[in-house]
């Protein structure tokens, strides 16, 4: 339903409308770069996500054709090995038992190829939602990076700089939009991420996807307090 789902489209122009508003304030600053890689992700997040929830037909035609192959092979080996033998008047009870259990032995066998088989497509797309869920989470810490050095307690005005302290040139109040900035590329980057764990009903997904979001959720508390502090100097 389209209100109780994410949209690609509208999470990816807001991306885009973010990257025009960074480059319209600070448009030589390393976060301009990082919201034009968000909106490069969120372009594809608009192509691969939607391709993750639907059926991979290549991979399920080959699964179908791996399977009954198995199963004929499966049929044939029984058939040849009935024939082999004289009928069950001379077998006694121990090549019974040992029958049984290399019968037992080969239909688990079988029954974990099966299931290895039947789980592939999920597995493929697990893998390609990984994949992007990867790069997410790497362009989070970059952001954070960003961030680190924005410091409005230097606006306080006993702060004293040392010589490997950063070169400051923004205002307070262009510290604390660079801050707000930093924030909303955080929030839309797990929202991107939350995306692929729409798609697919997965649980090695779904714990990425939480990592990612409880990740974003720790960097944007730390940007939060320093807003409160900066608010607090203004």
């Amino acid at each position: 339903m389209p209100g109780t789902t994410l949209r690609v489209e509208k999470i990816a122009d807001t991306a885009d409308k973010l990257c025009q508003r960074i480059h319209e304030r600070f448009p030589d600053s390393g976060l301009y770069g990082i919201s034009v890689e968000l909106v490069s992700q969120g372009e594809k997040a608009r192509a691969e996500a939607p391709m993750i929830g639907r059926p991979i037909y290549s991979v399920r035609v080959a699964v179908v054709l791996l399977i009954v192959a198995i199963l004929a092979l499966t049929v044939t080996l029984l058939l040849t090995a009935v024939e082999s033998t004289d009928g069950l008047r001379d077998i006694n009870l121990v090549d019974l038992l040992t029958a049984l259990e290399a019968s037992t032995n080969q239909v688990v066998l079988i029954g974990l190829a099966i299931f290895f088989l039947v789980s592939m497509e999920t597995r493929v797309k697990r893998s390609r939602a990984l994949r992007a869920i990867h790069d997410l989470r790497s362009l989070a810490h970059v952001i954070d990076m960003h961030q680190l050095t924005k410091d409005p307690g230097y606006y306080r005005g006993t702060f004293k700089n040392t010589d490997a302290s950063p070169e400051r040139t923004l205002t307070l109040a262009e510290i604390m939009r660079y801050l707000d900035y930093c924030a909303e590329l955080l929030s839309i980057t797990s929202k991107f991420a939350a995306l692929y764990a729409q798609e697919i009903n997965d649980r090695v997904v779904l714990a990425a996807v939480s990592e990612v979001e409880a990740l974003v959720a720790g960097l944007s508390q730390k940007i939060w307090q320093k807003l409160d502090i900066a608010e607090k100097i203004r």
